[in-house]
């Protein structure tokens, strides 16, 4: 009621959290009771890694989770371009080599989620209770905080949130294991924030890897977005955050947008 200018539950009762539609002194009350360990992967290769790195964990260091165990999990294909990182109390952080080794049809994001498989296996899993994955191309800007908890969370894509849904790039050849058909689709996510559970988030590498393999033995390519917007399409998030958590400065912020969480940064920098 404290937001009727945009959508706060989904058709299956899913919360979609905006500024104004959560008490955090009530989900600090509940979280704190439970010691949870939260942790954060990002993929730091190429020229994304040195400043890039320094600057995202900088800003995940004052903003993300304050007050509970963190994990930053950097995964790497150079350790050398590793920036000094300096982290708060109750936070720590832990290297990982991304395997190089890749068949002739897997891109990049192929290559990361069949790592992040393996390593949530061997590793995460065991280590904490909830996990999110990050482009490194965004900035923390305000507290991101307990109350994007969920089993299964999804992004939604700052653009396409306030865009006509027929618009939306969804994978639209009945050939491809990423296809939505016209007039089908709930929302359109944004791949640089997905989370949940460990065991959820395994789900997803393990499905995202299948797919891929499925497209590839019929000749074709999708992106990992429209992969990911499949998956949640199928497997409904059981939490949405909304634009505010992954804006895009460059867009002209429309009013429903009041507090920004995360800025993204431009890819070309």
């Amino acid at each position: 009621r404290k937001r009727p200018d945009v959508i706060t539950t989904t058709d299956w009762l899913a919360p979609v959290i905006w500024e104004g539609t959560y008490k955090t002194q009530v989900l600090e009350k509940y979280y704190k009771r439970l010691n949870i360990t939260i942790g954060l992967v990002v993929w730091a290769t190429g020229k994304f890694a040195g400043e890039h790195l320094k600057q995202f964990i900088q800003s995940a260091n004052k903003h993300f989770m304050i007050g509970y165990h963190v994990i930053f999990y950097i995964m790497m294909d150079d350790f050398s371009t590793l920036p000094p990182i300096e982290l708060g109390p109750l936070r720590t952080f832990k290297l990982f080599t991304i395997a190089s080794e890749r068949k002739a049809w897997e891109d990049l994001n192929v290559v990361l989620m069949k790592n992040l498989n393996g390593y949530i296996k061997e590793h995460i899993q065991h280590e904490v209770n909830f996990l999110f994955s990050m482009t490194i191309n965004q900035l923390f800007q305000n507290d991101f905080g307990v109350e994007t908890l969920g089993k299964s969370v999804a992004q939604l894509h700052a653009w396409w949130y306030f865009e006509n849904a027929k618009k939306v790039p969804y994978e639209r050849r009945p050939n491809s294991a990423a296809f939505i058909p016209f007039g089908k689709g709930d929302f359109y996510y944004d791949s640089a924030i997905f989370g949940g559970t460990p065991r959820e988030v395994l789900t997803f590498t393990a499905e995202y890897q299948k797919a891929v393999t499925n497209d590839t033995k019929n000749g074709l390519s999708s992106t990992y977005e429209c992969h990911l917007n499949k998956y949640f399409f199928i497997n409904k998030p059981t939490k949405l955050l909304s634009p505010e958590y992954s804006w895009d400065p460059t867009f002209r912020t429309p009013p429903q947008i009041k507090h920004v969480k995360i800025a993204q940064q431009s890819k070309r920098v």
